[in-house]
């Protein structure tokens, strides 16, 4: 009993913060003639309200594409149309065409905010004081509150789709948890990020258990799940082949070039020397995106094939997501939070190196968070987590190469270098230098000018120290894998 009552205060804690950030400004406010992404989640309320679904992904004289046109699957649609029936309900100035543009009102903003929905998990494999501990760190990740609460975006919703999946496929509810999963990327297309290790858990499951045998009924399940999922989704666009190209067109703008603003990536980073958008076509750009995608994620994906386990299903998520983060085409800052969700998945097992990931995260979407005017929520949320989990977790105190996950690698790493005793220490002084420099940029960034003849120094210089941390961070989490699991330790037995 009293692990309900300590559990509802957590989650009242996650609540309130919430609520508190959502007092703040959000994205375009005030800011004609486009607004922002707060718009962006009116104007489809606006438009799938009075349009036809076959009018919902066209352009028209009555859907401008270029004005936030809607560019997410389907389920994102009818959580739009879901959204403007309750709109229409209490006020229906807030959803009219045309006219509703750019609207904004105190009743309105307290309906938008509403609406975002909240998920959260439980663990199983840890103690009741870990839980309770694990739910407060993760409802007070900064990331998420900050761009579903207080920029404005419903990526509650799609990453908690993708959380019900992991824990259904990691449960050995696997049809439930395909089914999840399926909902995630027909709500936002960027849990393509997650796909890969979900397909791979999935098969080598099925592998497990023999094709000959119940892996190959196994398979057989999971194919018709995800089949019937996506022809529900998609059955009103299916009607003609020209609607489902448009959709598809949408949700993939490949002539976007490989990168928009400024984001903590490979290919924005490395601009900064070479120019590659200017330098190399379009349809190389792409090739070079999907190869560095590809082959980073590829020796995590085939450890997971082989030898599947819930644990190495919950590290494997983290490396591929940050592969398609730091390498893939056309990502943006906010896709960040596809990589933070696995991430807080294995807050428990490794607190020091995820509280230190989930604080580069938010500190990689500050250009963005200081455009919304969320500079001190920003600061207040970020030393609120920073805290829980200092004291939930005693992170300073786990870093041992045990605890770090490192002691196979270190172990092998010794027999060239017997000497090598010191990489806890590296590590350590190595987050020093991180906090240190996010914490020196962020006071430049807010006190100083940038030079007129470098009017984005500052953005730049945050999506490249983000990125630098990002690229150790891939380096770290692979290790995990390919040392931590060798020889199918740890792994949890699958009948």
């Amino acid at each position: 009993m009293e692990k309900w009552h300590l559990m509802t205060i957590v989650v009242l804690i996650g609540l309130t913060v919430r609520w508190t950030v959502s007092l703040n400004s959000y994205s375009g406010a005030g800011k004609p003639p486009m607004f922002g992404d707060y718009e962006a989640q009116r104007h489809w309320q606006e438009i799938t309200f009075n349009l036809p679904v076959k009018q919902w992904y066209f352009n028209s004289s009555d859907n401008n594409l270029q004005y936030w046109g809607l560019d997410y699957p389907p389920l994102t649609a009818y959580h739009s149309l879901l959204c403007a029936y309750v709109a229409k309900f209490i006020n229906p100035d807030w959803i009219e065409l045309h006219s509703s543009r750019g609207y904004e009102s105190q009743a309105h903003k307290l309906f938008m905010r509403t609406t975002v929905v909240l998920y959260c998990c439980c663990l199983k494999e840890i103690s009741t004081k870990k839980k309770i501990a694990n739910a407060l760190c993760i409802l007070l990740y900064p990331g998420l509150i900050l761009i579903d609460y207080g920029h404005f975006q419903y990526n509650s919703v799609s990453l908690g789709f993708a959380l019900w999946g992991v824990l259904g496929v990691s449960c050995d509810w696997d049809l439930l948890g395909s089914l999840a999963f399926c909902l995630a990327i027909n709500y936002k297309q960027m849990e393509l990020y997650h796909s890969l290790p979900f397909f791979c858990f999935l098969l080598g499951k099925c592998f497990k258990k023999g094709l000959k045998g119940k892996g190959f009924v196994l398979l057989i399940k999971l194919a018709c799940t995800v089949v019937a999922s996506f022809i529900l989704c998609w059955l009103p666009f299916f009607t003609e082949r020209e609607q489902t190209l448009q959709v598809l067109r949408r949700l993939f703008p490949v002539d976007r070039g490989l990168f928009e603003d400024k984001v903590a990536n490979i290919w924005c980073s490395f601009s900064v020397f070479l120019k590659i958008k200017d330098i190399l076509p379009h349809h190389i750009q792409i090739i070079i995106s999907f190869c560095f995608t590809f082959l980073s994620l590829l020796p995590a994906c085939i450890k997971l094939t082989l030898q599947p386990s819930p644990k190495g299903f919950r590290f494997t998520l983290v490396s591929c997501a940050l592969s398609f983060f730091l390498f893939s085409f056309q990502v943006h800052e906010k896709s960040i939070l596809l990589v933070s969700l696995p991430v807080c998945l294995v807050l428990s097992e490794i607190p020091f190196m995820s509280t230190w990931f989930l604080l580069v995260s938010t500190f990689s979407m500050l250009p963005l968070l200081l455009k919304d005017e969320l500079l001190m929520p920003s600061v207040v949320t970020t030393m609120a987590f920073f805290i829980a989990c200092a004291i939930s977790f005693s992170i300073f105190e786990k870093t041992s190469e045990e605890e770090l996950h490192l002691k196979s690698f270190s172990i092998s790493l010794r027999k060239y270098l017997p000497c090598f005793t010191f990489l806890p220490r590296i590590i350590q002084y190595l987050f020093l230098i991180s906090v240190i420099t996010m914490v020196l940029l962020t006071l430049i960034t807010v006190t100083l000018e940038p030079p007129q003849k470098l009017p984005d120094l500052f953005s730049v210089l945050i999506c490249f120290v983000s990125c630098l941390n990002f690229l150790f961070f891939l380096v770290y989490f692979n290790i995990i894998i390919m040392w931590d699991f060798k020889n199918g330790r740890n792994q949890k037995k699958i009948n």
